[in-house]
């Protein structure tokens, strides 16, 4: 079996980029590995996260030879990603970064707030980003691995009021510190993307990397899929995979995918 693309997370958190290339492009077929046995990746050295992604990597192209892979987890990409690609020449592999630079295009008082991981935030890759894109403005970073749990674990059967209780303490955080503009750093951040907006208010701005990785991504394979025309959206065209599951954890991946209309693969 060959795909167009595979996307890679230590959970469920890059499900909304597969979503957003979907959309863009609905005649790719993609695939989609969450690596829960070494969930969480925000809290491991960057030689642990280096390590788990190349595993995990190896696995995807042993079971289906993908034509670019999406990294679609900010820590693998700012703590890994110029090895995997070493590792792997010839594949595409497109990272998934902070959205800082969009951050720095939207903000108006020059007062930006990053959400990220413990890695992540710690990472001088992150740095160099500000410093290229951002140099004019104060950055604010906080670590929530707190908030990333409750995302991979009860974010999908939790009440809307739980949701935006579990946001709100990052959400009071930014608005203490005088942000205008929030990057959400991490991509499980993208699922409470609204939930965030609420808490934030309608003076801050909520960014995060999806539509720029989306693009990144099918211009890799661009002309080739084109070539083909475009064909009604199908979630034939998508799959969910895990890596290590309990009897309760499947059941909680098989409704989130029912919810989202993707055809739930199993683990592998």
């Amino acid at each position: 079996m060959s795909v167009d693309f595979a996307f890679l997370d230590s959970g469920t958190g890059g499900i909304p980029y597969m979503l957003s290339l979907h959309e863009k492009l609905p005649s790719a077929i993609s695939v989609y590995l969450g690596d829960t046995e070494h969930f969480p990746y925000g809290e491991k050295s960057g030689e642990e996260v280096t390590a788990c992604a190349s595993k995990a990597i190896q696995k995807i192209i042993d079971l289906w030879a993908p034509k670019a892979i999406v990294v679609a987890c900010n820590t693998i990409s700012v703590t890994a990603l110029d090895s995997l690609r070493k590792k792997f020449p010839g594949l595409p592999i497109i990272g998934t970064v902070p959205a800082i630079k969009v951050a720095a295009e939207v903000t108006k008082n020059k007062k930006i707030g990053l959400l990220a991981t413990t890695a992540t935030v710690n990472h001088p890759y992150c740095q160099n980003l500000i410093h290229d894109f951002a140099s004019d403005c104060q950055v604010v970073m906080r670590a929530d691995p707190k908030l990333i749990d409750f995302i991979e674990k009860k974010y999908f059967t939790a009440s809307e009021e739980e949701r935006l209780f579990a946001v709100r303490e990052a959400a009071d955080f930014f608005k203490a510190k005088g942000c205008d503009t929030v990057i959400l750093g991490c991509t499980h951040f993208t699922h409470i993307a609204e939930e965030m907006r609420k808490e934030c208010g309608e003076g801050i701005s909520v960014v995060d990397s999806r539509d720029g990785v989306a693009n990144q991504a099918i211009r890799k394979i661009h002309e080739e899929k084109k070539s083909e025309g475009e064909t009604k959206k199908s979630v034939q065209n998508l799959s969910f995979f895990v890596t290590k599951a309990s009897e309760q954890e499947l059941s909680e991946y098989e409704s989130l995918c029912k919810n989202l209309k993707i055809p739930f693969g199993g683990t592998i």
